[in-house]
């Protein structure tokens, strides 16, 4: 069930009044009925795959719990292998086995695997990511294991966040299933803010946006120069506001019922270098990474020839973690030399600041190293979005073939209007992401008059309504 999707403008508030009206015994049940119905709209068959790793991990956890020395680490890798094993056969095997029977061809040697007919089930790397840091942390002992199967269940599909995050961890999360929530009339405004944004974010701006990128990205070689930059620069905002927008809704949808989801981003386009834009971007993953590889492979605690390889291999999964083509993989590969290259050249970057007296001027020097942050991630981006590696690099090479005859694009979707809005649109959530740079824009808002506050929310909603694309459009994260 998608979020933008009248089905779910009805199951969220039935959900939800529901929920508050049930008495809190049973309130966790009928949590993971609903969670099960919305994840069944997609392909119902699939709750099966789901319920197998819920019930691996259960058992694992209570296993590794209950025993010592090499059987609780026995218990943990089985737990991690048979985990992945269900992420590789649905989601790499297939790019796996494209590329033995190319190796192959190249051998002239008989093919030895073949591909299978699946679908990827919606948000599978998402809920694999928060079952293995569940047997993780138990093993770690930060966790104690969960004895109700229905509770950890829940942990697992709990709808808001099922299908793209934030990726929680078991001591966030668990708890709150056994918690009273009572209707608290702060707390549900907030959440509904939140959603009001997400859908703001989604529907007029990523969605509107995704008609150009599309029209661009999906017909490289037919566009030219100005088009093709438009385009890389507007599947910058698309995936921002498709994915942010996604976990707004999603962090609102649990506030309203009393539940805290973590953060998932933090303005990332106001960055400063590569290593602060994963501090802000998509932060539950960089976070689960950092915590459970980067840090167990030695993080940077070894010589410096292991942790540059430490840093590299992280982004390289990273990158592979998001999809099974190799332009996951070269812009993973991206991220982590880019990474790599600022800690090689820090001391040269503050020799060339200083001969450049940008020191004397902070303001500019912040911006100078946010547009240069801002068009490391653009130009990683390039990958992130075309269907292979040839068609990013005829992108690229499209980039500069420089047309001026104008924007020129042949879709009848997308004229000087929609441009008009797109950028409209764009613009007000950067002034709203710089009215925030202090604090929340809940928390800015609240401090106003209430005319000033209604108007706003009614602006917001209007601009949905008025602006919004609402051609049914799934989330780009889902895929992954």
């Amino acid at each position: 069930m998608l979020f933008n999707s009248l089905e779910f403008l009805i199951f969220f508030p039935a959900v939800t009044i529901l929920f508050f009206i049930l008495p809190h015994r049973y309130r966790w049940f009928m949590l993971l009925v609903a969670s099960c119905v919305f994840y069944m709209a997609f392909i119902p068959v699939y709750v099966c795959v789901l319920f197998l790793t819920i019930f691996i991990d259960y058992f694992a956890g209570i296993f590794i719990e209950n025993t010592h020395g090499i059987k609780r680490k026995l218990y943990l890798v089985v737990s991690i292998i048979s985990t992945c094993a269900v992420l590789f056969v649905f989601k790499y095997y297939n790019f796996f086995a494209a590329n033995v029977a190319m190796l192959c061809d190249l051998l002239n040697l008989p093919h030895p695997v073949h591909p299978l007919s699946l679908i990827l089930p919606i948000g599978l790397s998402f809920h694999t990511f928060q079952s293995l840091s569940y047997v993780i942390e138990v093993y770690r002992g930060q966790q104690k294991a969960e004895k109700k199967f229905g509770i950890y269940a829940l942990y697992v599909m709990f709808y808001p966040q099922l299908v793209a995050g934030p990726i929680e961890r078991p001591q966030n999360l668990l708890h709150q299933f056994y918690e009273k929530h009572t209707l608290d009339y702060v707390r549900i405004t907030d959440g509904l803010k939140l959603i009001l944004w997400g859908f703001f974010k989604k529907i007029v701006i990523a969605d509107r946006l995704a008609i150009y990128v599309s029209a661009i990205y999906d017909h490289p070689g037919e566009y030219h120069g100005l088009p093709v930059i438009l385009a890389t620069y507007f599947f910058a905002f698309q995936i921002y506001c498709d994915f942010s927008g996604y976990s707004d809704i999603a962090i609102g949808c649990a506030k309203v019922m009393g539940f805290d989801l973590m953060q998932n981003f933090n303005r990332p386009y106001f960055s400063k270098s590569i290593s602060e834009f994963w501090h802000r971007w998509h932060i539950s993953l960089s976070t689960w990474f950092r915590d459970y590889l980067y840090i167990p492979m030695g993080g940077n605690r070894v010589g410096k020839t292991r942790w540059y390889a430490n840093i590299f291999l992280v982004f390289l999964i990273s990158g592979f973690w998001h999809g099974a083509n190799w332009t996951f993989v070269v812009w993973g590969a991206l991220h982590g030399f880019y990474l790599l290259f600022s800690i090689w050249t820090q001391e040269i970057r503050s020799m060339l600041a200083d001969a450049c007296r940008l020191r004397t001027f902070p303001r500019i020097e912040k911006c100078v190293r946010i547009l240069m942050t801002f068009h490391l991630v653009l130009f990683s981006w390039v990958f992130f979005r075309a269907r292979s590696i040839s068609d990013a690099l005829t992108i690229f090479h499209d980039m500069f073939c420089f047309d001026f005859s104008g924007l020129g694009i042949n879709v009848a979707e997308f004229g000087r209007y929609e441009l008009m809005v797109a950028f409209f649109s764009i613009s007000i959530m950067e002034l709203v992401h710089f009215a925030q740079r202090n604090t929340r824009i809940l928390e800015v808002l609240s401090q106003k008059p209430i005319w000033l506050r209604w108007a706003v929310y009614y602006g917001v909603l209007f601009g949905i309504l008025m602006f919004g694309e609402f051609k049914i459009s799934p989330f780009i994260y889902f895929q992954f």
